[in-house]
């Protein structure tokens, strides 16, 4: 079994501080996944982990669909894992919308793949247009989950801010629970620290 914090550890992707998360929370630990994913066979090994996940559960796929920016690279070495194509989302004027010449065979099914999934809202987005255009989303996945929503074969429940559907499987390497504050209640804004944005809405 692979030991995933100590891959994020180790890349330096493990980050503590003062985070201001894309859902205007704050926390102090904050997973950048780029820094894992800058090195293939790193990135390859973390899809090969996850492919043979999927594949334990009987899930059969014929593409990957990532959400921009974050879940490109990780929805791509799922693909090749996995002998599927490969294709993504992207927010233009803020709405999620499938660009670039991609096509969806009605009834093809998809897997919604994620660097790391927090509520699924991205997810969730990109599941919607994949079946608006015929194709069938038949699982998520991700590298990492924030432990919002329920990932497969685990026991822990997911919290009323998952927006993931209950009825379709969410694959994952390993649960990262961290502490999320309001604003008003964050204990580092209180000591006087200021939040800052990482990753792909920020720097």
């Amino acid at each position: 079994m692979m030991d995933i914090e100590k891959i994020y550890k180790d890349a330096n992707a493990y980050l503590e501080g003062h985070f201001l998360l894309s859902s205007g929370k704050h926390s102090r630990f904050y997973l950048q996944s780029a820094k894992v994913l800058e090195n293939p066979k790193t990135a390859a090994k973390l899809a090969d982990e996850l492919a043979k996940l999927i594949n334990q559960g009987g899930i059969k796929v014929q593409s990957v669909c990532a959400p921009a920016l974050g879940g490109i690279l990780a929805g791509y070495e799922l693909a090749r894992a996995l002998g599927s194509r490969s294709i993504f989302t992207e927010r233009v004027d803020g709405k999620m919308t499938l660009r670039r010449g991609f096509n969806i065979t009605r009834g093809e099914k998809f897997i919604i793949c994620e660097d790391i999934i927090t509520t699924g809202g991205s997810a969730l987005e990109s599941a919607r247009i994949i079946t608006e255009l015929g194709g069938e989303v038949v699982a998520f996945a991700a590298l990492a989950n924030r432990g919002f929503c329920t990932r497969h074969n685990s026991n822990k429940i997911a919290k009323p801010t998952c927006k993931l559907p209950n009825d379709v499987p969410f694959f994952a390497l390993e649960d990262f629970e961290f502490d999320i504050f309001e604003p008003d209640e964050c204990p580092m804004c209180k000591s006087g620290s200021k939040a800052i944005k990482p990753g792909s809405r920020g720097n």
